[in-house]
Formats: C-alpha cells, sequence, structure tokens
C-alpha cells in the first residue's frame, strides 16, 4: 500500500471511531437529556465535542466553548440529530460489511434465511459458490462504501459541530475587547513591574558602581601630588569597575530591547539566537519586510523563551523555527520533538509568551498531545 493509501485507511479509521462515538454520545444524550439542558453542563459537554471536531480536521485545539446559551441547546439539539443519522450509516456500512465477512461462512450452520447467514444480496444461500461469491461481493461493497463515505460523513459532522459552536462576529469582537482589556491590564502592571526591576537594577548595580568610580577618582586628584602609586592602583580600580559597569548596563539594556535586534534586524538576531541553542535548531525564515520594534522585540523574546522551555522541559533532540510574514501578520511556529504534554497553565514560561503576544492583539496555540511533537504557533499583527 502506497502512502496515499495508508494515510487515507488512517482517515477512514479516525473517522470511524469519531462518527461510532457520536453516535454513542447522541444515544447518552437523550437519556441524560435534562441533565445537558442545564447551561453549565451543555456547555462542557459542547466543548468537548469541539476539541474532538477539531482534532478530527486537524485544527488547533479550541479552548471552552464562548457561545450563547441558546446556541449550545440548538447546537445539543443539531448534535443528537445528525449523530444519530450519520451513525447509523455507519451501522449500515461497516456493520453489514463486518456481519457479512463472519456469518458467510457459517451459513450451513445457521437456519435458512436468518441475517447474513441466510441471505447475501437478497438472494437465499444453499451452497458454499453462492456463500463465497455473493458475501464476498457483499462484504467488498459495504467495506468499499465505508471506506469512501464515512471520511466526508466524518468531517462533515466536524464541521457541522465546528460551524455552530464557533462565535459570531459579534461574539468574537466583543471577546476581542474582553481579552485587550484584560491583556491590557496585564501588560501595563507588567510593564510596572519591568520598570520596577531596571531601576532597581540600576540603582543597586550601575548607579552604585558609578558612585565608587567617583569616590576612587576623587581620591586619586587629592593624591596626585603626594602618592603617585595609590593613584594608579585607584584609577587601575576605576577603570576595572568602569567595564564592570559597562557589563552591567549592557545587560539591563539587553532586557529592554536587545541591541542585536537593531544591529542585526529580526532575521539576523533570530540567526545568533538560534545559533546558542543548546539542541539542533533548524531556523527557516522567509521575507519579512519592515516589522515595528514591538513587534521585532515580541517575536525574539517569544522564541528565545521558546527554545529555552525545549531545552528545559522536552527532552528534544531537534527543533525547528519558521518565521514568515503572512500578508499583514507575522507568524512564528516553533516545533521540537520532544515528549510533548506542555501544559500553559504550570511554569510562567508559556504563560510569558501568551502575555506579550495578546497584549500585541495576537494569537497563541499550543499543540502538544502526549508524547509529541509540540508545536507552538504564534501569529503577531505587524501592519501592512
Amino acid at each position: 500500500m502506497n502512502h496515499h493509501g495508508a494515510t487515507r485507511l488512517s482517515a477512514m479509521w479516525r473517522s470511524l471511531g469519531y462518527l461510532l462515538g457520536s453516535l454513542f454520545t447522541a444515544v447518552v444524550a437523550l437519556f441524560a437529556l435534562p441533565v445537558l439542558l442545564v447551561p453549565m453542563t451543555a456547555r462542557a459537554w459542547a466543548s468537548w465535542h469541539r476539541r474532538r471536531a477539531d482534532r478530527l480536521l486537524l485544527s488547533p485545539c479550541s479552548g471552552p466553548v464562548r457561545v450563547g446559551t441558546w446556541r449550545v441547546l440548538g447546537w445539543l439539539c443539531a448534535c443528537i440529530v445528525s449523530s444519530l443519522a450519520f451513525g447509523l450509516v455507519v451501522v449500515l456500512c461497516a456493520g453489514n460489511a463486518v456481519a457479512t465477512a463472519i456469518t458467510v461462512p457459517l451459513w450451513w450452520a445457521l437456519p435458512a434465511g436468518t441475517g447474513a447467514g441466510g441471505f447475501a444480496a437478497g438472494v437465499p444461500l444453499s451452497g458454499w459458490g453462492t456463500a463465497l461469491t455473493l458475501g464476498t461481493a457483499q462484504t467488498v461493497t459495504f467495506a468499499a462504501l465505508t471506506y469512501w463515505l464515512v471520511p466526508p460523513l466524518a468531517r462533515l459532522h466536524a464541521r457541522i459541530c465546528v460551524a455552530l459552536l464557533s462565535p459570531s462576529a459579534a461574539e468574537r469582537l466583543a471577546r476581542r475587547v474582553e481579552t485587550l482589556t484584560e491583556t491590557r491590564a496585564d501588560a501595563m502592571k507588567a510593564h510596572g513591574a519591568e520598570l520596577r526591576r531596571i531601576e532597581r537594577d540600576l540603582h543597586d548595580g550601575t548607579q552604585a558602581r558609578l558612585v565608587a568610580i567617583a569616590m576612587r577618582l576623587g581620591v586619586a586628584r587629592e593624591l596626585l601630588s603626594e602618592d603617585p602609586l595609590m593613584v594608579a592602583g585607584l584609577l587601575e580600580e576605576a577603570h576595572e569597575s568602569t567595564e564592570e559597569a559597562m557589563a552591567e548596563l549592557r545587560a539591563v539594556i539587553r532586557t529592554i530591547y536587545p541591541p542585536i535586534l537593531a544591529d542585526r534586524g529580526l532575521a539576523g538576531a533570530l540567526a545568533a539566537l538560534v545559533s546558542r541553542s543548546a539542541i539542533d535548531t533548524t531556523l527557516d525564515i522567509g521575507g519579512l519586510g519592515t516589522i515595528p520594534a514591538a513587534v521585532e522585540a515580541v517575536a525574539y523574546f517569544t522564541i528565545a523563551e521558546a527554545l529555552t522551555n525545549v531545552a528545559k522541559h522536552s527532552q528534544a533532540t531537534r527543533t525547528t523555527v519558521r518565521v514568515a510574514r503572512e500578508g499583514d501578520r507575522l507568524s512564528i511556529e516553533v516545533t521540537d520533538d520532544g515528549v510533548g504534554g506542555a501544559d500553559g497553565t504550570l511554569g510562567t514560561g508559556i504563560a510569558g509568551i501568551r502575555h506579550r503576544v495578546l497584549a500585541l492583539d495576537g494569537t497563541v496555540h499550543i499543540h502538544s498531545p502526549g508524547g509529541g511533537p509540540t508545536t507552538i504557533t504564534v501569529r503577531l499583527a505587524c501592519g501592512s
């Protein structure tokens, strides 16, 4: 079997499991309908189904469903009806294929006219020739129907689920405003904390060294004619302290806006960053055009934090960083071959990335199934 055939067969099995699961949950929903009519329960049920649909469609998994209660309840009714209808088609096709394949060889042991063992293609089975010929034809027919019908039916069901549970334009706008309000507040808090950190670093580090240098130079000026040897020692100490102060000042500046971005641009800065990565990292970067400095800084720190997380937690051996301009958006994708299971709610790495990106009205998607791979996808608005 070639690669295309194997891929389609795998999609068929996933689609079969998806529709059978939907049929089972629809039957459960019919018996538990009073419970599912509770808005909180219905929303949790809808979120679970939406994630199943996203996985089938190979889309980034969505978070909790954020549509109105009436839309969720409307989806529930549509889900039950479509799951029963599509599920019964699957049972008809796949069930007949399996039942015929199992029972036709046993036609002789079954009473005449009972199920697949008594009939094949509507013809009574009276001998091995009829059983093998018609039974094989019926099995192949229903298997072919399953192979060709199940994947498109599953995708249709999943798209219906996604369409009914996706926010409307007004709901997306409201959510966007809410997100921007939250991230603006977070950004203001982070900005205030960053200013306090910079002030503390400059006060405790660079400023203290500059004061010490000034004191040494003052003493040296007073002793210039009296003790040249001590003056030389003081000047040497002042020179060393000056170099240390400059190193501390550069370190503070790098946390604000890496100078390498101004010197080499985003492409050059990322090439240098990747070359220092603790894990074998490939950089794939396209033409970026002109990007605002704030977006460049967020992109640089996002990739730096992602690579740090990979080195610390993923047990990966290879990482790929892709950066591309897509119209007025900057797309960033960091993929590793590690163990997966990344959780944005734990630790500060992914949370820091999310706060930086959302503050610029960007988006962050994390796909990290158990066993890997992990992919972090970031999109930032960078002007037309």
